[in-house]
């Protein structure tokens, strides 16, 4: 194995023309000098320099190496600056995976902050639910996902950082005009014979879940994974539905009222990250300013 210490010593060595001036170039004693030559002669398996008389020359593998060396200790000074900048926070990669209600809500002010604090750091976004995103994440898809869980397995993220970010409850919407709009808080018992707006089969579980504890299943006429479509069905009058807070925010409710569902119904909405991956630089402040913009 040739090292990069010794090919310094031999460029050296050949520019000075000596051992004892590369010595004076490098810092360092003449035995030093000649101990990493041995070593570097050892590790190519042929002579590299020749004596005759008080000259020194470089063999035909020796001025290889000599020319090679150039190159390879160039490139090492290039990776050296460049991860320096990276661990420095001056440049940076983050691949960020997020649900759609974090990706409109939490990701726009946690990566302007980072942005801001670190104009050199780049971060990419797609969206996913979990638990794709915790998947996505384990398969080295992403650096960084935003997920949730209604209560769930306490082990589901155990090989993963967890970093708690906010709790989120489901309130529940209806049309202005219903005849629970003015109720401020609603019992899901009080729903049942209501037409509800939800989403895909492995979205709206948590809605049938809690419907089903409070003795009924919910008659969905509409399916639909957007907001904002969600919202412009119950402002017409075509159904009721549960979102959760977050999603609100990311919206301009016209025509609804919100209501507090009873019993409270809530997500756990984290930032997670590997293990490895939670001592870079660019990851660590990606998911510190994940936990400023939910606090705020």
């Amino acid at each position: 194995m040739i090292e990069a210490r010794h090919l310094r010593v031999l460029r050296t060595v050949a520019a000075t023309g000596s051992f004892s001036a590369a010595a004076r170039e490098l810092g360092c004693t003449q035995p030093a000098v000649s101990q990493q030559m041995k070593a570097l002669e050892a590790s190519a398996g042929t002579p590299l320099i020749v004596r005759t008389g008080r000259e020194m020359r470089l063999t035909h593998a020796g001025d290889v190496l000599v020319r090679h060396a150039t190159g390879i200790l160039a490139g090492l000074t290039a990776a050296e600056e460049e991860i320096a900048a990276i661990a420095g926070l001056r440049a940076g990669r983050v691949r960020l995976v997020s649900f759609p209600s974090g990706s409109s809500t939490l990701v726009p002010t946690a990566l302007a902050a980072l942005r801001a604090a670190h104009p050199g750091t780049r971060v990419s976004l797609v969206e996913a639910e979990p638990p794709s995103s915790a998947e996505m994440l384990r398969a080295g898809d992403c650096d960084v996902a935003l997920a949730f869980r209604y209560g769930g397995s306490a082990t589901e993220w155990d090989d993963l950082v967890v970093r708690p970010l906010l709790v989120d409850r489901l309130v529940g919407l209806v049309p202005e005009g219903h005849r629970l709009a003015d109720a401020g808080a609603v019992a899901m018992g009080d729903l049942a014979e209501e037409s509800w707006i939800a989403g895909c089969p492995r979205c709206r579980k948590q809605l049938v879940d809690a419907c089903a504890e409070s003795g009924f299943t919910p008659r969905i006429d509409f399916a639909t994974d957007d907001y904002p479509a969600v919202i412009g069905l119950v402002a017409a009058g075509l159904g009721v539905a549960v979102l959760p807070e977050l999603a609100m925010e990311s919206v301009r409710p016209k025509g609804i009222r919100t209501l507090t569902v009873e019993p409270s119904v809530r997500r756990e909405i984290v930032a997670l990250t590997l293990p490895d991956l939670a001592r870079v630089p660019a990851v660590a402040a990606t998911l510190d300013q994940l936990v400023l913009a939910a606090a705020r």
